[in-house]
């Protein structure tokens, strides 16, 4: 098979589950995320062999676990049911930013952000997917019927801050596969690598996203 389709419909298929798995039940975003913990910490166990895994395995157990409290239904306020909007919202605007990140890096990125660590990521990419980051988020919030229902909740200031985030969690994995001599945490995914190598843009963003709503 064509490696492009390959990795075409394996990341469809992932993206799929993903969004099923999250948005069908409070029991399957459960499930989901507790599997994808497992995973990601067997791939880095794998990476990290005869290293230190403590900062490694807290960069993976802090985001995964605290995802899980996103969606709780609150038994206190039978009103509020399940719901995973912000999650999905999370996952619309990362993906965004990595493809367009990695799309215009790709035609334009001659100024590399830190190429002894990640050698592709560059400014330019960066900045283009920051600029597509905040039109989808602004597409999805007047256009879609995906709502955010909290309190002081600026999707705006969410699309700024994720890119950061995003790139933040995708150094550090690169920073340990690249301290391991390998390309990807493994190949869970065909043609897309690990499952690490799939939600790395979430281990810094769940947690800031979790400090943002509930205590800044």
């Amino acid at each position: 098979m064509n490696e492009s389709i390959k990795r075409a419909l394996s990341g469809g298929i992932y993206i799929l589950i993903m969004w099923i798995g999250t948005s069908y039940s409070e029991l399957t975003f459960s499930i989901l995320f507790g599997l994808i913990l497992i995973i990601c910490l067997y791939e880095m166990w794998k990476l990290r062999l005869g290293k230190s895994k403590f900062f490694a395995f807290t960069y993976i157990l802090i985001p995964l676990l605290l995802i899980q409290l996103f969606g709780y239904t609150d038994h206190n306020n039978p009103s509020i049911l399940f719901d995973p909007s912000l999650v999905l919202l999370m996952f619309i605007l990362t993906w965004t930013f990595d493809t367009f990140a990695y799309l215009i890096g790709r035609k334009i990125g001659d100024t590399k952000i830190m190429p002894k660590i990640s050698p592709n990521k560059s400014w330019e990419g960066f900045t283009g997917g920051l600029i597509s980051t905040i039109i989808v988020c602004y597409l999805v919030i007047n256009f879609t019927e995906l709502s955010i229902n909290i309190e002081n909740f600026n999707p705006y200031i969410f699309a700024v801050f994720l890119p950061i985030t995003a790139s933040l969690g995708d150094f550090l994995e690169s920073y340990f596969k690249r301290q391991a001599g390998v390309k990807d945490s493994g190949n869970f995914i065909p043609g897309h690598g690990g499952m690490l190598d799939r939600i790395d843009a979430f281990t810094i963003t769940i947690p800031t996203l979790y400090l943002y709503i509930n205590i800044i």
